[in-house]
């Protein structure tokens, strides 16, 4: 399987998050040796969306000369998207925004109706491709934190979709948590196993990953400790 995972992250290989995302491959690698391509978004030139519509009307052409033509040839490359980035503001960060806002050219301005909703009709085949989020947050409690950030993904990518999110996300990088992150991180291989076996995750396996790992109130402690 190739995978291209997208790491929204301004702070790369350091990201919080991409403890997660390098555990779930680790786990996917037990079942077969995928092909991995991991791309820092920060380092990549990507011009704003200029909302001309061009690349829908003229073959999916864009009127920017950037890095996302690359992009996006290594899109339709891929089995699987994975979309690994910190939540900023409920959301992901700015540079992956650009990111998914320029896959426009992958999409025609014609549309049909899907359930109850309109699509664009794709300019590709993409049946072939799956789609990941893993997100991790600051915050020790998933509700009310990471809910608009599912919604814009499953919106996104309507098929195919999995999506895993963490609290408590920076105790990844932190060696005195080991105690409790190590445990977790076993839990994501597991995952990715699973997932690579059978295309799911099990709603309780998804549970316990998506899970404070120490208690809200402990965890906001240590935070406010730290804070001058």
């Amino acid at each position: 399987m190739k995978i291209l995972v997208l790491n929204g992250s301004p702070k790369k290989d350091k990201s919080d998050t991409m403890h997660i995302t390098r555990a779930f491959i680790e786990g996917m690698n037990e079942v077969e040796s995928n092909d991995v391509h991991i791309i820092d978004i920060i380092d990549k030139q990507i011009e704003y969306c200029a909302g001309c519509f061009s690349c829908m009307r003229n073959g999916g052409k864009c009127i920017h000369n950037d890095d996302m033509r690359a992009l996006l040839e290594e899109i339709l490359q891929s089995n699987l998207l994975i979309f690994s980035y910190p939540l900023y503001c409920y959301g992901m960060p700015a540079p992956l925004k650009a990111f998914m806002d320029r896959t426009l050219p992958l999409s025609s301005m014609a549309m049909h109706k899907v359930g109850d909703r309109y699509e664009h009709i794709g300019q590709a085949d993409f049946s072939k491709l799956k789609y990941l989020m893993i997100c991790g947050c600051g915050f020790p409690n998933s509700k009310h934190n990471f809910e608009p950030a599912v919604a814009q993904f499953k919106n996104c990518f309507p098929n195919n979709h999995t999506t895993i999110t963490v609290p408590e996300s920076p105790m990844f990088n932190s060696p005195e948590a080991a105690v409790v992150t190590a445990p977790r991180l076993e839990l994501v291989k597991k995952a990715g196993k699973q997932y690579a076996e059978t295309g799911r995750i099990s709603e309780e396996l998804m549970a316990e990953i998506c899970s404070p790992m120490i208690p809200e109130q402990q965890y906001a402690e240590i935070v406010n400790s730290t804070v001058k």
